[in-house]
């Protein structure tokens, strides 16, 4: 299973527009329930920052053949002050899934 960890943080500017965009894709995603997929968004405290947590067997399939995706990632790097994409590996998990 292929994970990625994003970091990114949205200008206040448009924060609002990311918001929707966003839960647009979680609508779709909880619709569609793609097999295997797994997504987690935090939100931090400063309500700018986010950190997203995608796990999924051919990353990033399924998530470009969404058409709700394709409007969220159409206008991020605009929407972000800054933005980064890494792999990580789980080393132990307790309760999460």
């Amino acid at each position: 299973m292929e994970t990625l960890l994003i970091t990114y943080r949205v200008r206040p500017e448009r924060l609002d527009e990311h918001l929707l965009l966003f839960a647009a894709v979680s609508e779709e995603l909880a619709r569609t329930r793609p097999t295997g997929l797994r997504y987690l968004s935090l939100r931090l405290d400063d309500g700018l920052s986010f950190v997203d947590v995608v796990m999924g067997p051919e990353l990033p399939e399924p998530l470009p053949s969404l058409e709700s995706f394709r409007r969220f990632r159409s206008g991020l790097e605009e929407r972000c002050e800054q933005r980064d994409t890494t792999g990580f590996t789980v080393l132990g998990s307790y309760g999460m899934g």
